[in-house]
C-alpha cells in the first residue's frame, strides 16, 4: 500500500486540506482542525476546589474527585484525516513546539501512535484525532484549519520470537487495538 494521507468520508465536502510538510526539511507533516473546537481550560471551578482541599488535607468527596477530572479530561480534536502505510511503520503525532508556549495546548499523552491497521476502521473510518488538554486560563478555540499537531513516519521493529505470538485483528477504532 503506498504511504498517503486521505479525507474521511464524513469530511469529504469540508474542504480540507491533507496534512504537508512546511519546509523542505521538516520532518513532521502538519495535521489541523477538521473543525472550529473550543478546548475548555481545565482551570475551573470543580478543579480549584479539589486543589485547595488536597493542598490543606482536607478529605475529597467521590462527586468532587468526578467533576475535577471532567475538568482534566483530555479531548479529541478531530482532523478528518485518515492515513495508509506500510506495514512496519507507524505514524508517531507529536504536539506543534508552538502550542504549548503560545496556546497554553499539550498532549497528555506524550505522543499519539497510529498503527497501520487503524486505516478503515469499522468504528470510526481510521480518522486521526489529536488528544489534548488546555493548560491555558482560559477556553481556547481552536478554528477550522489551523495546525494542532505534526505526523511523522517511522519504521519500528518485532521480537524475533513474536510470529509465536497470536495476534487480533483490529476492529476497534481510537485507543483501541482490538484487544477486550
Amino acid at each position: 500500500m503506498p504511504r498517503k494521507f486521505a479525507i474521511v468520508e464524513k469530511y469529504s465536502d469540508a474542504g480540507l486540506e491533507l496534512p504537508k510538510r512546511a519546509t523542505q526539511q521538516a520532518a513532521g507533516y502538519d495535521f489541523q482542525a477538521a473543525t472550529d473546537f473550543t478546548l475548555p481550560s481545565i482551570w475551573r471551578v470543580p478543579f480549584l476546589r479539589v486543589l485547595k482541599k488536597i493542598r490543606i488535607g482536607e478529605a475529597l468527596t467521590t462527586d468532587e474527585m468526578k467533576q475535577a477530572k471532567a475538568d482534566v479530561k483530555p479531548l479529541l480534536v478531530p482532523t478528518g484525516v485518515k492515513v495508509y502505510m506500510e506495514e512496519n511503520e507507524y505514524l508517531m503525532i507529536a504536539n506543534r513546539s508552538s502550542n504549548p508556549l503560545k496556546r497554553g495546548l499539550v498532549l497528555p499523552n506524550g505522543v499519539g501512535i497510529i498503527d497501520a491497521d487503524y486505516v478503515d476502521n469499522e468504528q470510526n473510518e481510521g480518522e486521526i484525532f489529536v488528544q489534548m488538554i488546555n493548560w491555558g486560563l482560559t477556553d481556547r478555540t481552536i478554528k477550522k484549519g489551523e495546525r494542532i499537531a505534526q505526523g511523522i513516519f517511522m519504521p519500528f521493529l518485532v521480537t524475533d520470537d513474536d510470529a509465536q505470538d497470536t495476534k487480533a485483528d483490529r476492529i476497534g477504532g481510537f485507543g483501541s487495538s482490538g484487544i477486550k
